[in-house]
């Protein structure tokens, strides 16, 4: 801190009572998450200082002006700093101008932007030497008072004739370091001006280094009420393409006047992944606070983007993120009620664009709807399953299955599909997140209809059996089968079904194959650990390998004699029902694969070499 017996002479130096360097480090590598945020806390500091002028002078100019070149400058037609200002506000690290012992400003200070005073340091990430040209418009008669600050810790204040700031208001003056002109290049700086100010509520002008102007800020769309809803509209997808590189879907108005929030929500026209944090843009009285900021909605709200204005929530230190507390989290929860809300109303004002949203977002529609009734009762028989019936809505489903079956995985509908297509059966693939728990409830919204998780004893019944003597036929082979397959806690079975291209089938279940996976750590352990998993047997129904003897290819393995090609077909069969499950393949089934097609091979070429014949006519068309 600079000696409190200041002196009013024309020049005085002091310095920094910090290790000002070590505090520029902080910011620059852990405060901030980029050089960029020093014109961001420029714009800042001026906007505050108009909104302080315009407190005590309603009507006073309200400008800011960015000039580019050599050095930066950004002037503003603000509260403007006295001498006594000067000592007090720049010369002590952290103090701002906006405290509420400053009565004088208290009445405007809902307005300001900063809250801890230290944006001017945040030049310094990018300068070494920071320069502050002031002339109060609270005192007409102060003098025009400079400060100069380096980054070393010194500075300098002295008074200055009234020509060198003739009108009230605050001239920042920057002398970029080598390494930080990438930031101070024209182009870079309107873009950041843009980027940081374009909802600032005063007029926004960078001027580069040929005097060409250019305006940065605008009035919001959603605030613009001239034009038609057309006019407007169209002004929405400019700003949201603008914004977030896509046209939306649709757009939703989000008002909150109690949090002093608005802006817009855009519904994405492409799917995209739950889990993908979105990225929403916040701005806190109008200058923007983050671009990526997934706090702001449920998590379920995952196919918007969001840009809204607010006055009641709380930034962060660094200013670059929004603090998580009671506000936010009430904030939070209105914005999804906006959302449901819209949601809700396309089912009743515009079913084409419901269809529409339901096509690309119907994953995000599940997830809300398991949390909301009110949606649930709406929309659920508007959302596409994957089913027997291809991928149908529960609605059109439902009329033509009244018994609804439901399987725990994706795997277990893979298994069953073909087969309880064929025989008639109603199943809808629940392995899908949300999907299982939805179905559930149909009963809820269409009384008559029966849901209930498949079970492949449910299957198996729906299987014609075969003739006794076929059966007899077959014993000896379906005898090895089942002493081969045994091996792995499956049964075999002989039966009938559709597609007769499928010639087996492997059914299986969730407790099955945790059974499985139990007995196989059990066999592979010892003592204590051992006991303990002995003891979590089960008594679940073990899987079955269904052999559909409508297929060529079973009659055939049916009426084999030799043991050693019976083993062989058993196990090739068993290993290509595996693979139609599509789920990984333990150690001893990938052993039994290889096997099988080694076997196989070893047997053909066995033949063919002790039992040469003549070489076979091509067919025709070969």
């Amino acid at each position: 801190m600079p000696n409190p017996e200041t002196s009013h002479t024309s020049h005085t130096s002091h310095t920094f009572q910090v290790d000002l360097r070590g505090l520029v480090d902080l910011l620059s590598h852990h405060l901030y998450s980029s050089p960029r945020v020093y014109l961001r806390e420029l714009l800042q500091n001026a906007t505050d200082a108009i909104t302080a002028r315009q407190a005590r002078f309603p009507g006073a100019p309200a400008t800011i002006t960015v000039r580019t070149g050599d050095t930066l400058t950004v002037t503003d037609t603000g509260i403007g700093l006295s001498e006594a200002d000067v000592h007090t506000f720049l010369a002590t690290i952290g103090r701002s101008s906006k405290r509420a012992a400053e009565g004088e400003l208290e009445a405007a200070r809902g307005d300001f932007i900063g809250q801890f005073g230290i944006g001017l340091l945040a030049c310094f990430v990018v300068a070494d030497e920071i320069t502050v040209v002031s002339r109060s418009a609270a005192q007409p008669d102060a003098p025009v008072v400079e400060w100069r600050g380096h980054s070393d810790g010194r500075y300098t204040i002295r008074t200055l004739p009234s020509h060198e700031h003739p009108e009230p208001g605050t001239t920042v003056r920057l002398t970029p370091r080598a390494d930080g002109t990438e930031w101070t290049r024209p182009d870079q700086v309107t873009a950041l001006a843009r980027h940081y100010g374009g909802l600032l509520p005063y007029e926004v002008t960078v001027v580069d280094p040929g005097g060409s102007a250019d305006r940065v800020n605008d009035t919001p769309p959603w605030e613009r009420r001239h034009g038609s809803p057309l006019a407007r509209r169209e002004a929405l997808a400019e700003h949201c393409r603008t914004a977030f590189g896509f046209v939306p879907l649709d757009t939703i108005d989000l008002d909150l006047p109690a949090a002093g929030l608005r802006g817009v929500a855009y519904v994405l026209p492409t799917a995209v992944s739950p889990s993908e944090r979105a990225g929403h843009r916040v701005h806190l009285k109008g200058m923007l606070l983050s671009d990526r900021a997934p706090e702001l909605l449920p998590e379920w709200a995952f196919f918007v983007r969001c840009v809204v204005d607010t006055t009641s929530l709380r930034p962060t230190a660094s200013r670059e993120a929004l603090y998580e507390d009671e506000t936010l989290a009430a904030v939070r929860d209105a914005l999804g009620a906006r959302i449901r809300d819209w949601l809700t109303g396309l089912a009743a004002s515009d079913p084409t664009l419901l269809h529409r949203f339901i096509d690309t977002h119907h994953l995000a529609v599940k997830a809300l709807a398991r949390y909301d009734d009110e949606l649930l009762r709406m929309l659920l028989p508007w959302l596409p399953f994957e089913t027997t019936d291809g991928n149908v809505t529960l609605e059109e489903f439902a009329r033509a299955h009244p018994t609804i079956l439901v399987t725990r995985s994706v795997e277990e509908f893979r298994q069953v599909a073909p087969i309880a297509a064929a025989a008639g059966l109603g199943v809808v693939n629940g392995g899908y997140t949300y999907d299982r728990d939805l179905v559930h409830r149909l009963p809820e919204i269409r009384p008559g209809t029966a849901v209930t998780d498949l079970d492949p004893a449910t299957v198996t019944a729906h299987l014609d059996s075969v003739d006794p003597s076929a059966e007899l036929a077959a014993a000896a082979f379906l005898t090895i089968a089942r002493e081969v397959i045994g091996a792995y806690d499956c049964d075999v079975v002989l039966r009938s079904f559709h597609p007769v291209t499928a010639p087996a089938l492997l059914l299986d279940n969730r407790e099955a194959r945790h059974e499985r996976t139990r007995a196989g750590l059990a066999e592979g352990s010892d003592g204590l650990w051992a006991e303990i998993l002995g003891s979590l047997r089960s008594e679940t129904p073990r899987a079955q390998l269904v052999l559909n003897h409508l297929n060529p290819l079973v009659r055939r393995a049916a009426t084999i004699n030799e043991r050693g090609l019976a083993v062989t077909t058993v196990e090739a069969l068993y290993g290509q029902a595996l693979l139609m499950t599509r789920r990984p393949l333990r150690a001893a089934e990938s052993a039994l694969l290889n096997r099988a097609f080694i076997g196989l091979l070893t047997h053909a070429m066995h033949d063919e070499g002790t039992a040469p014949g003549p070489t076979p006519e091509p067919r025709k068309g070969q």
